[in-house]
């Protein structure tokens, strides 16, 4: 009966997919399927209660150019990944019960930047394009109006409350999103001192870098960046024969063994690779700067995971190390290679990335406790990544439509608005007959996009917010991206709205709990 129920699925052929796939799709031809599942759905939404907790900690992933396609399409892939057919997998991400989208234009722009949204949602203000930790009436790259128009960030209200506080990050820890926690400057592009104007520094106008050990008592620094922190020529201990990985710094100072001076006392580490990095006991270390690269981190697929760690072994061991504090903590984590992906063209590594992503986040649900625990998921903008054409139920989504267009051509799935995949040669666009699934499933493929760029732009809608945790329901609805560090803010008691710590207080601590991690 089984047999002749599968061969009856017309979507489904048993010679080609796994028996649990036919039999998914067999249960879906039942409505009670769908009327069962929804019950379920619909008892634990009338079941949930209101967590009106000062949060101890806050939690904050932000997913760099993570739009709704991609949060999408990952959840297909990871699904794929494990020989389902993708659509109807659950992610991490998929279990908040409380979403809302956020507005992210910047004062100048109808599209941001990743630069003026972190400023928007770590430090409350919408700024211009380019600029880092300061309003909109700093300038882009005009040091003068900088002074006086700075503002700080929701990891500095956190840490002047008594709460340690981290950055994780798949970039550089200089770049813009990680860079919007502790930093100042009119230019996201002033990594180091060499890479800011002689008459920026007339001015009085300093370095990312160095704002990096200056500003902020930052308790764990991850990911990427040691050329922007030695003199220049200093040669790169993973990649001494190369050049452009050497240091950058015109002013000959080495930041990295100044931060082991100003952490004289205390138990600070300096890492740059993974065995150094798994030798790290977060018990006994207070501080950790772990920098794996001389720029930016690998993609996840491309990470040599015996000299890397992923992202879910850093945001591991950054949280066991902040969550000693009795005070508890605030840890920005950033999948931040999902953008650089994006304007490569490459989906599949965008897709990868997300994926990592997702599990990284679930590391730091299983690692934390919801009742005390704020914790978010955000993208700060999107991508102009489409999910189009009419693909059967299962079909990869880095694969082929099954549907031609008017030039009798096939297309991908995913497709981009822009950028390098522009490939229109005598009025004709590329024959993808002949490319198999497993070419367009490939980490260098770079999707078919409509107009010619270099590197594929951003793009301008609302981009969704995932929260769960102490008022977490703060987070439901549509608002502007600076909300985001308010409610925060709100959330934890930090900051200058403490109204939430003076009406209700903070959860008792499970120490049978907090002794067994």
């Amino acid at each position: 009966t089984n047999s002749r129920k599968f061969l009856n699925v017309n979507t489904c052929n048993p010679l080609l997919s796994p028996l649990s796939v036919c039999w998914l799709l067999v249960q879906e031809e039942d409505p009670q399927f769908w009327r069962s599942q929804a019950r379920r759905t619909l008892q634990s939404v009338l079941d949930r209660k209101l967590n009106t907790n000062v949060a101890k900690n806050i939690l904050f992933f932000l997913g760099d150019g993570m739009g709704i396609t991609t949060f999408t399409a990952a959840r297909i892939l990871k699904g794929q990944l494990q020989n389902q057919t993708g659509e109807e997998t659950v992610m991490t991400m998929d279990t908040f019960p409380n979403v809302g989208l956020a507005k992210t234009y910047s004062v100048d722009f109808q599209i941001p930047d990743s630069a003026a949204t972190a400023t928007a949602y770590l430090c409350g203000v919408k700024t211009n394009l380019n600029t880092i930790g300061v309003n909109a009436a700093g300038r882009n790259g005009i040091c003068k109006t900088q002074k006086g128009n700075e503002v700080t960030s929701i990891l500095k209200w956190a840490k002047d409350a008594g709460k340690s506080v981290g950055i994780v990050t798949t970039t550089r820890v200089q770049h813009a999103t990680p860079a919007a926690t502790y930093a100042h400057s009119v230019s996201r592009k002033w990594y180091s001192d060499a890479d800011v104007p002689e008459s920026a520094k007339r001015e009085g106008c300093t370095d990312i870098a160095s704002q990096l050990i200056k500003n902020t008592d930052i308790d764990v620094i991850i990911g990427g960046g040691r050329k922007y922190m030695t003199p220049r020529g200093t040669k790169d201990p993973e990649y001494p024969r190369d050049f452009l990985s050497r240091g950058k710094r015109k002013d000959g100072r080495n930041l990295i063994k100044e931060w082991q001076i100003l952490k004289t006392g205390k138990v600070a580490r300096y890492v740059w690779n993974k065995s150094d990095f798994d030798a790290v006991d977060p018990e006994t270390t207070d501080y950790l700067m772990a920098l794996f690269e001389p720029g930016d981190l690998r993609f996840e697929e491309d990470r040599n995971p015996s000299m890397d760690p992923s992202i879910i072994e850093t945001t591991e061991k950054a949280i066991r190390i902040l969550q000693k504090n009795p005070k508890g903590f605030f840890l920005l984590v950033e999948g931040g290679r999902i953008d650089q992906a994006h304007h490569d063209g490459r989906a599949y590594m965008a897709l990868h990335e997300t994926v990592a992503f997702d599990n990284a986040i679930a590391k730091g649900l299983e690692l934390t406790r919801e009742e005390e625990t704020l914790t978010i998921v955000m993208a700060d903008h999107s991508h102009p990544l489409t999910f189009n054409g009419f693909p059967f139920r299962g079909q990869s989504i880095l694969g082929k439509s099954p549907l031609w267009a008017t030039d009798f051509l096939p297309y991908t799935t995913l497709m981009y608005g822009n950028g390098p995949g522009y490939k229109v040669v005598n009025g004709k666009r590329p024959d993808l007959r002949n490319v198999t699934t497993s070419e367009t499933q490939g980490k260098d493929y770079v999707q078919l996009s409509a107009a010619p760029l270099e590197s594929t732009t951003h793009s301008g809608e609302d981009v969704a917010v995932l929260a769960r945790g102490p008022m977490a329901h703060l987070l439901q609805g549509i608002h502007e991206q600076s909300y985001v560090a308010h409610a925060m803010a709100y959330a934890a008691c930090v900051g200058d709205d403490l109204r939430h710590c003076q009406e209700q207080p903070m959860p008792e601590l499970d120490t049978s709990l907090s002794s067994a991690q």
